[in-house]
């Protein structure tokens, strides 16, 4: 298959790895890597933790000369604004256009917002290594945070805010943290941490209204309590970043199932010169669902599966993947393998007070693993989930 021009939209952990990839499967042609941002492409995972502490500034996932010795043009403060398929052009902000043979959408994600809030100073959403920076300006030992959203991303950061010598607020409408991604009985476990460190949890409830008149206050909750707060960081999730498709003819998934651009299980849309990977992406899976994977690490085997599919090559035979995740809470490290659900058997097999191992049960199978503070009885649990292992032989293994 003979490629020319290569254009890849979004500069994040997706579109370097696609980059990476596909100047590793042999493509020689052009390739150009867009980014919205002026900051060459860098690892967000530390936002949350070691950048907002200021612990570490610098998260650039490669130097300078990577991209000139890739032969990769690097365009960096380039917005995609509109995609023209029929003429395979990308419209940006400047007004210009750029043409391509084939197109990745990398565009990644954009935090929500909570419509109808005061637009106050001191009111924080984290995605980029700016709002990282801002908001780290702002953590003054003494002062009262807000964390609305008790996911990944509220979790880290109340943790970082702790660490800090902030007190910290964490408000949650589900009845724990993680409860959508790890279930209650194992939110209820993160819950235990976050209150042995100090933080006012407060769950069941969410964020009614702002107060103050340039720079917020306080705040009042959805139960109609009222908190002092010195700043407001809102982590209630994101969107895929798709606006800029509209009129392109690509399929897209609907919200209710996550949005997203459409794609096969190697990031083919539905127009065959334009591909997605990353987290806007909604690939299909080997149970025929459609679905949206959020995780670091998923962003490097979609990058390896779509180059080779792109450059026309045999597709890499690699051991079937566990899917695997991680936060950084405090001293504790939580770390999943495999695929949690909130409907999973939860069993909790170990439990100190702290540090936790717990197995999730399917149909009867092991499914997946949830760990704090004990990555060795996480990680070694990798074979059996792959082979979906009864649970009553974990359990028996487990001394359950």
């Amino acid at each position: 298959m003979s490629v020319g021009r290569i254009v890849i939209v979004g500069a994040g952990l997706a579109g370097l790895r696609t980059a990476e990839e596909l100047r590793r499967a042999g493509y020689d042609g052009e390739l150009v890597l867009l980014g919205e941002e002026s900051h060459p492409p860098y690892d967000r995972p530390p936002l949350s933790k070691e950048v907002v502490r200021g612990e570490v500034d610098d998260v650039t996932l490669k130097p300078a000369e990577f991209f000139t010795e890739q032969r990769i043009e690097l365009r960096l403060g380039t917005r995609a604004v509109g995609l023209d398929t029929p003429a395979r052009t990308v419209a940006l902000a400047d007004g210009s256009s750029l043409g391509y043979d084939e197109l990745v959408i990398a565009t990644g994600l954009t935090p929500r917002r909570i419509p109808g809030l005061a637009d106050l100073e001191g009111v924080h959403v984290l995605r980029t290594l700016e709002d990282s920076r801002g908001l780290r300006a702002e953590l003054t030992a003494g002062r009262t945070a807000l964390v609305v959203g008790a996911g990944f991303i509220g979790c880290e950061l109340a943790a970082s805010m702790r660490k800090s010598g902030l007190e910290v607020i964490l408000v949650e409408p589900q009845p724990t943290p993680l409860a959508s991604v790890l279930g209650e009985q194992v939110g209820a476990l993160v819950a235990r941490l976050h209150k042995d460190e100090g933080v006012d949890l407060r769950t069941g409830t969410g964020l009614s209204e702002l107060l103050g008149e340039q720079r917020v206050t306080g705040a009042v909750l959805g139960d109609g309590s009222e908190v002092r707060a010195d700043l407001v960081v809102v982590g209630i999730g994101s969107n895929p970043v798709t606006g800029w498709l509209a009129d392109s003819g690509i399929e897209l998934a609907a919200p209710a199932d996550g949005g997203g651009v459409l794609a096969d299980e190697s990031g083919r849309t539905s127009d065959p010169h334009v591909w997605a990977a990353g987290d806007v992406a909604a690939w299909r899976h080997p149970e025929g669902e459609q679905r949206r994977v959020e995780h670091w690490s998923n962003a490097g085997e979609q990058a390896q599966a779509l180059a080779h599919a792109l450059v026309g090559g045999d597709r890499p035979v690699v051991p079937a993947q566990v899917p695997y995740f991680w936060s950084d809470q405090y001293d504790v490290k939580i770390q999943a393998l495999g695929e949690p659900a909130a409907t999973d058997t939860v069993h909790v097999v170990r439990d100190d007070g702290r540090k936790f191992v717990a197995y999730y049960e399917r149909d009867g199978r092991l499914v997946a693993v949830v760990g704090g503070g004990l990555a060795g009885a996480v990680m070694k649990m990798r074979a059996k989930i792959a082979g979906r292992v009864p649970i009553g032989e974990v359990l028996t293994a487990a001394g359950v």
